[in-house]
């Protein structure tokens, strides 16, 4: 049985030699020209080639190389397939890492004094204590949750909001479209990591935008696709938002002359909020070819039907996704 990992060969250099430590009995490649392609049973990519069926006619799973699958086109995948996304601690404690940063460089007014560096000014501003500041996570997932337990030992006021309900210790929770409202007018600080699907595209917008408190600030750690950069824009520029942290942007990298990348109020970071860290990833990997060789159910299998961690179909996307106005680290 041969893996392939086809992604940047630097990362695929370091894989090799933990495969050939861990696991001697699986034939580890990362240069996807000098292997037989009908000898690959698992494939990791960021993104599947177009072809992937005649390319690899024997591929029994595709895993992500990253925390989400959303690049993923399901359309042009073979329909029994199955897709595994990249569950390992290293993710999430990198993400809670970046998530804390963030919160705390708006709390303690860092675009503004980055601001005033620029223009030689020299003015202390005054900051709420971090109980009276209220911070809301969209989303609960395992990256969401990770977070929130980062955040706690600050004492700010913890809310986060899922589809369904969900109960996490020192934290308010807010479930569906009934409490979105609720949990939006409790949200100083709105950090963004849901996955990406048609029903979250472009939920970052002006219409949300309004219904936080005057002057809140927002983190996207999720996809460029969840935030319409033109309504972010008019925020900041109307004083309705106060700053904007953003690691990820629809395109990536964004243009040199880009509003976002102007803007005195953004901080813009290139997807570095988590990267998978090969050591715990190999471990991962081997892990789930040794389960789906021994019949057993994989960790972190991608359920198409809800359309976390990939696309739906084009069809369903036209329906229901909200309309952009307007990739992602290799681990």
């Amino acid at each position: 049985m041969t893996f392939l990992y086809d992604a940047d060969a630097e990362r695929g250099a370091e894989w090799a030699a933990l495969f050939a430590e861990r696991a001697p009995e699986i034939a580890f490649h990362y240069c996807a020209d000098a292997v037989d392609s009908r000898s690959v049973k698992y494939l990791g990519v960021w993104h599947p080639p177009t072809d992937i069926s005649a390319k690899y006619p024997n591929l029994e799973v595709l895993f992500s190389l990253g925390a989400g699958g959303d690049q993923f086109d399901f359309d042009a995948l073979p329909a029994g397939l199955p897709v595994v996304r990249m569950i390992e601690p290293g993710i999430s404690d990198a993400m809670a890492e970046y998530v804390t940063l963030a919160v705390l460089a708006l709390h303690r007014d860092l675009l503004a004094y980055r601001v005033q560096q620029a223009g030689g000014d020299w003015q202390p501003l005054r900051f709420r204590p971090p109980g009276a500041l209220r911070i809301g996570v969209l989303g609960t997932g395992v990256l969401a949750k990770t977070s929130l337990s980062a955040l706690q030992p600050f004492g700010f006021q913890l809310n986060a909001w899922s589809r369904s309900r969900q109960s996490i210790g020192g934290v308010e929770c807010f479930a569906g479209k009934a409490e979105m409202d609720k949990f939006l007018s409790q949200s100083d600080i709105l950090v963004c990591l849901l996955p990406l699907t048609s029903k979250t595209a472009g939920i970052l917008n002006g219409a949300l935008f309004a219904k936080l408190p005057p002057g809140a600030a927002i983190v996207n750690c999720g996809r460029g696709g969840h935030l319409v950069q033109a309504d972010l824009l008019v925020a900041l520029d109307s004083g309705r938002l106060s700053g904007a942290v953003l690691d990820v942007t629809d395109p990536e990298p964004l243009p040199a002359d880009h509003p976002l990348r102007l803007h005195e109020r953004v901080l813009l970071t290139p997807h570095v909020a988590s990267m998978t860290q090969p050591e715990t990833a190999v471990e991962v990997v081997i892990d789930n070819i040794r389960r789906h060789q021994a019949g057993q159910p994989l960790i972190g299998l991608v359920d198409r039907h809800r359309g976390y961690g990939g696309k739906t179909s084009r069809k369903k996307r036209r329906r229901t996704a909200v309309p952009l106005r307007t990739g992602p680290r290799l681990p």
